[in-house]
């Protein structure tokens, strides 16, 4: 996962795909990937490096975000 970022943006782009959005979206696109890691455990690590790109981000920016309720 490679995540690289503008003044207002930021792009994640994975093997297959890439997306764009807002640096506002941020804690609600970490948010959609810790989701999916805890509700589709069966996908193993696949949401990791989603999660760990975002969440470095984050603290690069210095973004507030949640913790994470459960691992």
């Amino acid at each position: 996962m490679k995540i690289t970022h503008t003044e207002s943006t930021f792009t994640m782009s994975g093997t297959h795909w890439a997306g764009t959005y807002p640096i506002e979206e941020l804690t609600v696109q970490l948010a959609f990937y810790r989701r999916m890691r805890t509700d589709f455990p069966k996908s193993g690590t696949a949401y990791n490096a989603s999660i760990e790109g975002l969440e470095a981000l984050a603290l690069k920016l210095g973004v507030q975000i949640p913790m994470e309720a459960n691992p």
